[in-house]
C-alpha cells in the first residue's frame, strides 16, 4: 500500500491510501474518524459489488453502518438525490461526530461529499472510489457538487475528505468503457504537467488501459502524486489547480449540449476536451501543431474518442454558450486550458469567443 499525502495551509492534512485488498479493511481505515454510527452512501451497482464486504468491514470495526443507494449513472447528481440522502442521514441519527463513505464512482463522490459539507453544516466523510477516474481525479481535492439543466457541477462546496481508500482490486469489476473513461484522465495529467508519463502510458503503461493490475496501481499512484501536488498549492482553484481542468470547458460544454446522458461519458467528453485544446493551441499558434498530433495519437490510441463528429452533432453557439457558463469563466468571457506542448499546459484566460467559435465550425460544429 502506498501513502500519499495531502495537504496545504488552507485546510486539514489527509492521505490517499492506494493499493490491494483495501475494501477489506474499510472498517479499520475508517475507525479513527468515527465514534459509532457509518452512513455508506453508494449506488445500486456497487452496492451489489461491493456493499456487503464493506458493511462488514466496518460492522467489525464495531461501527454502526447504514447503506444509502441511490440510481447509477449522472443524473443522481440532483436536487432530488441529494435531499434524499440528506434526509437519510437524519433518519439515521447522524450527528457531528459522525461520518460518511461515499463508496463508488465520481458520482457518488460528489453527492455524498456534498451531503456531508451541507449535513449540520459538515461532517467528516471517506472517499472510497471504485472506478478508475475517481480514484485519479474526483476523489482528491475535495471537490463536492451536483448539476442542474444549465450546466455540470454548478452547485457544490469544496469539503474535504479525511481519507481517500483507492483499492486497485475495485477497477477489475469495471466494464471497459468505464476503464477506458478512467484513463483519459490518467492522459490528462501527463499533457498537463508530465510528459514523461504520458509516454509510458503510450508505451509499456497501455496495458494499464486494458485492465492490467501492476500498470494501474502506477498509473493511479502517480496520478494522485501529481493532483496532490497541485491541490496543496491551491484548493480552491484561483491559480494552479485550474490546470486540471485541461479538456474540461470544452469537455463540459459536450455533455451538457448531450442532456449528461450515456452517449458520452465524463471521461470521452474529456478526451475529446483535451484533443480540441491541443488542437486550438496549435490554431492559435501557441505549441507547435506536432505537438498536438502526438496529444491526439495518444488518446485515440487508448480507444478514446478526439473529434466532435465522435461525440455527436452541435452547434458553434450552443457550444460557445455553454463555455461561457462554465465556472472557469470570468465576466463571461472565456477561459481556457491550452498548451505549449505535452506535459506544458497554462491557463489562457479572455479567450476570443469568435476565434474559439470559428474553430469549432472548423472542428464540425455548425455555424
Amino acid at each position: 500500500m502506498t501513502r500519499i499525502p495531502v495537504g496545504g495551509a488552507g485546510f486539514r492534512a489527509y492521505d490517499v491510501l492506494v493499493g490491494r485488498g483495501l475494501l477489506a479493511r474499510a472498517g479499520e481505515l475508517c475507525a479513527p474518524f468515527a465514534r459509532g454510527r457509518v452512513v455508506v452512501v453508494t449506488d445500486e451497482t456497487v452496492a451489489a459489488l461491493h456493499g456487503p464486504a464493506v458493511l462488514g468491514s466496518l460492522e467489525a470495526a464495531g461501527l454502526k453502518a447504514r447503506l444509502v443507494a441511490v440510481p447509477p449513472g449522472e443524473g443522481s447528481k440532483s436536487f432530488a438525490e441529494l435531499e434524499r440522502v440528506l434526509d437519510r442521514m437524519l433518519a439515521a441519527g447522524l450527528d457531528r461526530s459522525d461520518l460518511v463513505v461515499a463508496l463508488g464512482g465520481g458520482v457518488v463522490g460528489d453527492l455524498a461529499g456534498l451531503a456531508a459539507a451541507l449535513f449540520m453544516r459538515g461532517i467528516d466523510f471517506v472517499q472510497v472510489p471504485t472506478t478508475l477516474l475517481a480514484q485519479v481525479d474526483s476523489s482528491v481535492g475535495g471537490k463536492t457538487a451536483i448539476d442542474t439543466p444549465r450546466g455540470k457541477n454548478l452547485v457544490g462546496a469544496f469539503h474535504q475528505p479525511r481519507l481517500v481508500i483507492a483499492d486497485i482490486d475495485a477497477l477489475a469489476t469495471l466494464p471497459p468503457r468505464q476503464l477506458r473513461s478512467g484513463w483519459a484522465e490518467v492522459l490528462k495529467h501527463g499533457l498537463i504537467c508530465d510528459a514523461d508519463l504520458f509516454d509510458w502510458l503510450g508505451g509499456e503503461g497501455a496495458a494499464g488501459a486494458a485492465g492490467d493490475a501492476a500498470a494501474l496501481e502506477q498509473a493511479v499512484t502517480r496520478s494522485v502524486q501529481i493532483k496532490a501536488e497541485v491541490v496543496g498549492d491551491d484548493e480552491r482553484e484561483s491559480g494552479r489547480r485550474a490546470l486540471l481542468n485541461l479538456g474540461h470547458t470544452f469537455g463540459h460544454a459536450l455533455e451538457a449540449e448531450l442532456g449528461f446522458g450515456e452517449a458520452l461519458t465524463h471521461g470521452e467528453a474529456v478526451a475529446v476536451g483535451c484533443a480540441m485544446a491541443f488542437r486550438f493551441s496549435a490554431a492559435q499558434g501557441l505549441c507547435d501543431p506536432a505537438e498536438a498530433e502526438r496529444a491526439e495519437r495518444g488518446i485515440a490510441a487508448a480507444g478514446l474518442p478526439t473529434r466532435l463528429a465522435q461525440a455527436g452533432t452541435f452547434a458553434a453557439d450552443a457550444l460557445i454558450r455553454r463555455m461561457a457558463g462554465d465556472k472557469k469563466a470570468e465576466g463571461g468571457r472565456l477561459t481556457l486550458i491550452l498548451a505549449h506542448g505535452i506535459g506544458r499546459a497554462f491557463v489562457a484566460r479572455a479567450v476570443d469567443a469568435a476565434a474559439v467559435r470559428a474553430f469549432l465550425i472548423a472542428e464540425g460544429a455548425a455555424g
